[in-house]
């Protein structure tokens, strides 16, 4: 049988009662498929409030030789509460009770090391983050074995060999390999995994990011490869992929399919989905991936597969990055010359700013940034090339869909729209994939964009 990898969130396993749905959820499913769970760290409704930023403000306090007893304690407390709130048997509670406080005093010692030396490196982060997914993972499954559901706990935490020194694509295909074996349900059991997954060379976050849950479930599923992982599942807070934003737009629906080409468009323009490099482990394996809601799990959600699916209209979906600045840079040097746009780069690349739109002339260059800070940091140096413009307060509306390079007329359509709003575009580019249009508008006129170009294509 097919094995269903699933990923809770942190606002998923937030408290008790969001811990027992969760359970209630895994049960569910593994009375139909062997079930591998894999966890984040404990978090409240936004980020700021969750374990791990807490144990990365500590990790910083004690860098710097400040007091970090409010984190931890804060820290503690959470995981308590939630043991002491649902786990019924009184053995089994204490014994949970018992790792809680443990792991926490292992890792005050630690900090109070690190605040003798003043020193963070990428490694002593990484096990200070750790703690995080242990508490949350430990947590789960002693709740599933109250709920007399036989359920393991896999710490990945020490799963990366310390002769690995290099984070390449052999490295991964090694370690998912080696994941999905360790993660690798026996008989009835419910792994439920930690979602840190090692001691990666230069640290997690700089290798893969907040969303390293993501792709540890990711990496365990490839590993396991078709045939074995029936589906990835990532579990959050919403019904799937929607055609725009709901929060923004009240008639967006769910869709049912999607590509992991436009799913990584919609992405990249700022909806929420999976990061693309997570999305390639499990794509490249032939396993597909459903996003579902942890709090209507009845709802099918939306399945990311690269599976021939059934026709439908030209644009699948609408999404808008907010708050970017757009850079022009105008200079006579650039017409009939060579080197222009790699000198452009070259100073942008220096101060570390990323491009999201390109859009030439011959004597000019635009370029989005993600906010106007970004764009002064590297004005001094551009100018130096050309006449430099920013324009702080604008938008991209983005239309993706592999129907787009399919349909004439897709671009009119769009623009006729704009213009029908009177919204005024001030920028146009459409990717090599032909899957994705996107424009530059005001930031003021983002919203009214967004809920005329939604009702143009699909209302």
């Amino acid at each position: 049988m097919g094995i269903i990898v699933q990923k809770f969130g942190g606002t998923s396993v937030g408290s008790a009662e969001r811990l027992h749905n969760v359970a209630a959820i895994i049960e569910s499913t593994s009375h139909q498929k062997p079930v591998i769970a894999v966890v984040s760290a404990m978090s409240g409704t936004t980020k700021a409030e969750g374990t791990t930023s807490l144990l990365l403000a500590a990790a910083d306090a004690a860098r710097k030789s400040t007091p970090f007893a409010q984190e931890l304690s804060l820290v503690e407390q959470l995981h308590l509460r939630a043991v002491q709130q649902s786990i019924r048997q009184a053995s089994l509670c204490q014994q949970t009770l018992q790792f809680v406080r443990e792991e926490i005093e292992k890792l005050q010692r630690f900090l109070e090391a690190i605040a003798v030396i003043r020193e963070l490196s990428p490694r002593s982060q990484d096990l200070v983050m750790a703690l995080g997914e242990r508490l949350s993972a430990y947590v789960l499954s002693a709740l599933l074995r109250d709920r007399g559901r036989a359920s393991r706990f896999v710490d990945l935490s020490q799963v990366v060999p310390e002769h690995d020194k290099e984070v390449d694509p052999a490295f991964f295909r090694r370690l998912q390999a080696r994941l999905a074996e360790l993660c690798r349900p026996q008989a009835d059991e419910v792994p439920v995994v930690t979602g840190f997954f090692g001691m990666v060379p230069g640290g997690l976050l700089h290798a893969v990011g907040r969303g390293y849950t993501d792709f540890t479930t990711a990496m365990i599923a490839a590993g396991l490869g078709h045939g074995h992982a029936e589906e990835m599942q990532v579990w959050k807070e919403v019904d799937g992929i929607f055609t725009a934003d709901p929060r923004k737009v009240k008639s967006a629906r769910v869709l049912a399919k999607i590509s992991p080409a436009e799913a990584a468009e919609l992405t990249y323009f700022g909806s929420e989905v999976l990061h693309p490099f997570t999305m390639e482990r499990v794509v490249s394996a032939q396993v597909p991936i459903r996003i579902k809601n942890t709090f209507r799990p009845g709802e099918t959600g939306t399945v990311i597969t690269n599976e021939p699916q059934a026709p439908k209209g030209c644009v699948t979906a609408v999404t808008v990055k907010r708050g970017i600045c757009v850079v022009t840079i105008t200079s006579n040097r650039m017409f009939n010359a060579y080197g222009f746009l790699a000198r452009v780069f070259g100073a942008l690349d220096r101060h570390g700013v990323v491009v999201d739109l390109v859009s030439t002339s011959e004597v000019s260059i635009s370029c989005t940034v993600d906010k106007l800070s970004d764009a002064e940091r590297a004005r001094a140096d551009l100018e130096q090339l050309g006449q430099v413009m920013l324009s702080p307060d604008r938008a991209i509306l983005a239309v993706v869909g592999a129907g787009i390079k399919d349909t004439t007329g897709t671009a009119g359509r769009l623009f006729s729209t704009l213009g029908q709003a009177s919204i005024s575009v001030e920028m146009i580019s459409q990717g090599a994939s032909e899957i994705n249009i996107s424009c530059i508008v005001k930031e003021g006129d983002a919203q009214r964009g967004l809920e005329a170009i939604h009702s143009a294509f699909f209302d």
